[in-house]
Formats: structure tokens, sequence, C-alpha cells
């Protein structure tokens, strides 16, 4: 287990805005899409900004605004300039980075704000699913992070307990993630400011904590390209992109 106070890496502030999410594109290395939402989410407006790291840094791209707060943001799987975001107001709206004004389409998809969204990962079917405080979704989940702290690891073809339970974060757990490359290696983060990596087939599992922002970690992925190369985001107006030491070695 390890802890460390920050992590080497690059970072970007988006001044007066509330980072939720934030996702490496799996076309472009480097690539990242983050949604933001002002006042914390509570009330304001939302920016979907696309950035880029390269050899001086974090760099904005592109962003696009929207009438509520943008809670989480997913990439298309079959074009490398799609997003689709999801928002306060219950809608999913399209993207096109390649065009300067958006969005593309808008959906009225929940009643309620719709907190989550991911695209399809076979690029044979395009399928998008979103959950929402309406209590509607439409996929289940192998691991879920919980408000009581744990993250929890379910086998579906029997849920009526978990075959793993995780215990580390002090707050409500905000996002997971699976690494891309580690069948039992996963990361997640919390209200807890922090974000920690987790091997479930290790007798001591939690690998890292990493504590580099001074509020709400909300947003959080593994980049399909770069191998051991993290984003997150926070509270804190910022997006940091970089390689935590228990990745940076053969797990």
């Amino acid at each position: 287990m390890g802890s460390a106070a920050g992590a080497a890496g690059a970072a970007l502030r988006l001044p007066g805005l509330h980072g939720y999410a934030a996702e490496f594109s799996p076309y472009w290395p480097g690539r990242v899409a983050c949604a933001a939402a002002q006042y914390y989410g509570m009330a304001g407006c939302g920016t979907l900004a696309v950035l880029e790291q390269n050899e001086s840094g974090i760099v904005l791209l592109r962003s696009f605004d929207w009438n509520d707060g943008l809670f989480d943001v997913t990439w298309s799987e079959n074009n490398e300039h799609v997003l689709i975001t999801c928002s306060g107001d219950g809608s999913l709206q399209i993207w096109d980075t390649a065009k300067t004004k958006g969005p593309l389409q808008v959906y009225k998809e929940h009643t309620l704000e719709a907190y989550s969204v991911d695209w399809t990962q076979t690029r044979g079917e395009q399928l998008v699913v979103s959950g929402s405080w309406d209590q509607t979704a439409k996929l289940n989940l192998l691991v879920t992070g919980a408000v009581d702290c744990s993250l929890k690891g379910w086998d579906l073809r029997n849920i009526r307990q978990p075959v793993f339970v995780l215990l580390g974060h002090t707050y409500a757990i905000r996002r997971v993630k699976f690494s891309p490359f580690h069948a039992t290696l996963l990361a997640s983060c919390s209200y807890d400011f922090t974000v920690r990596f987790w091997d479930f087939s290790k007798p001591n599992p939690l690998l890292e904590t990493v504590e580099h922002h001074t509020e709400f970690t909300c947003g959080l992925d593994l980049s399909l390209h770069n191998r051991g190369q993290v984003v997150d985001c926070a509270w804190d107006e910022l997006v940091k992109i970089y390689t935590p030491s228990c990745l940076a070695v053969p797990v």
C-alpha cells in the first residue's frame, strides 16, 4: 500500500468550473474530455472541455457550454470527434469537436438529473447507457462504489452477495474504473478528495492513495493508449494527468 500527497504529472485549472467527469479519448493519445459545472453543480451552466496533453502541459482545445450542469461524458466508439454528455436537466447532448458550435442533437431521456452516461465498448453496436436520479438505468455494473465508502464486486450470475469488498475511502465513492491492462486492477475516486488504486486479487488490495485535490474528486479514467496514465478532475477546478507509482511498474 502506498500513499502520495501528489503524483507527478500535468494539471490545468478550469476557472469557475467544478469537474464531474474526465475521459480519455479511445482514438487520440493524450486527448481528454472533461464535463464540468458552475457552482458545484447546484446552479448555473455546464461546460464540456476538450483538452490535450503535449510537451508544455495540458492545453484547452475547445469548449462547449450547456444551460445546465454537465455531470458525465463519454466518447463515441465509431467517430473520434463525437462525444455525449448528460446534464442536470435530464437530457443527453451529442457534440462534434470538429465543429465550433453545438450540440448536434439533444435527447430528453430522463425526468430528473442525469448523472452517468457510457458508450458501448463493442464497436459493432452503437449503444448508449445513461443513469439518472429518476431511478432508471439500463445496464448492471460489475463493481459498485457507494455512500457507505465501500467498493463491492459482483458476479452477475449470483448477486445475493458480493465476491469481494474493498474498504479504505472515508466518504462516498464517486466513480470506479477498471484498468484496460490488468484484469484485477481498478481505481476509484471519492468525496474524501482521494484517488485510490486497488488489486482485488491481492491479500492487501489497496495499492496506492493519491491525494492531490482539495475538493470532492468526481472524475476518473485510465488511458487505453498510454499504459499507467490516469486523468482525474475535482471541484477544485483542476484536471490532472499523471502516472501513479503503482502503475509505473508492472503490477
